[in-house]
This record gives C-alpha cells, structure tokens and sequence, in this order.
C-alpha cells in the first residue's frame, strides 16, 4: 500500500473475494485478509472511528464475530465500553433475546441483560451488511434495552441485497467504506 492509495483501493487490494462459497453463485468478501493487513486494518479501523471522534459514545456493540474486532478495536480509540451481540446460549449471565430473519428461516441472538443501560449512545458494527436482517436483529435487541443507536457502522455493504435500506428505515444512520455493486 502507497501513501497515496484511496481508501476504496486499500480495502479492495486487502478483501479476499471467495467465489461458490458457502454456496454456488455467492461471491464471499472475506476481511481475514484485510484484518491481516496491519495498515489496512488501522485505516479501515480509523475511518469507521473518524465521524464519531470527539463525540459522546457510552458502547460500542459488535455482533459475533467479526464485529468483535472491529468493535474492540473502534471501543478503544473512542474509549468506550464493548458490548459482544452473539448467536443464543453462548453469553453465561441472564440475556435479552431477540429472533431474526436469515436468508432461508429464523435465528436467534442475545446479549447480557446488563450490557447496555437505557439512554446510552451505542454504535452497532459488523464487518459486513447484506440483506440486513442480522444487523436489523441487533438494533432491536438495543432498543429493546433503551440504548440510543447512534449509527451502525459496517466494512462492506452489499447495496443490492437492500440491508443498508432496511436499517436506515429504521431511523439508523449507516456508515460503510465500501461497497460491491452487483453482487
């Protein structure tokens, strides 16, 4: 990476596209490699951290599992607390659950009942954001606490698949480095 590649160049040289996977017909964006990539991983970090700086933000909520890195590493440089969402019966204290969409059925995910105290300013992260149903899960499940949804903030957004649609319908403002048209 030279100094003066775009952002939208950084992150297109360091995420793996996976053709046929889990599926046929599915192009798979993996960001193991950009996480991978300390200078890619700090920019892309640094750039979903950049709107909120200097902001008030109590938590940082990361859904299972790479938005735990991404929202570890977003929850230190805004020093905010991290607030892990994951799938039912992985977290060992009492939970709120909440049921949400997938692409063939429903699943369920939960955080601690004590996670998130109402009228905190919280920012929801993945890595990715396609049909939205997992992300839209997740900003229910906050609600559902009283948090304040600032943002939910994602690496990649996959336009066409309408989750960035389904969120900000919900009154949630999105932020995404890049996206894949067509996919």
């Amino acid at each position: 990476m030279t100094a003066s590649q775009t952002l939208q160049e950084t992150l297109l040289a360091a995420i793996r596209t996976i053709p046929d996977y889990p599926k046929p017909g599915i192009l798979f964006r993996d960001i193991t490699t950009l996480l991978g990539d300390a200078r890619a991983f700090r920019r892309s970090v640094d750039e979903l951290v950049h709107p909120y700086a200097g902001s008030k933000i109590d938590k940082i909520a990361g859904i299972e599992a790479r938005g735990f890195i991404l929202g570890g590493a977003m929850a230190h440089q805004l020093s905010s607390g991290f607030v892990p969402i994951r799938k039912k019966g992985k977290l060992p204290y009492e939970t709120v659950r909440v049921a949400y969409s997938l692409e063939y059925g429903l699943d369920e995910m939960e955080m601690h009942r004590d996670a998130v105290s109402p009228g905190e300013r919280v920012i929801l992260v993945d890595d990715l954001i396609a049909t939205g149903g997992t992300a839209e899960g997740a900003v229910k499940l906050l609600r559902q606490m009283g948090a304040e949804i600032v943002a939910a903030c994602f690496v990649i957004d996959l336009p066409d698949l309408g989750g960035r649609a389904k969120l900000e319908a919900l009154g949630v403002s999105v932020n995404t480095l890049i996206a894949y048209e067509g996919d």
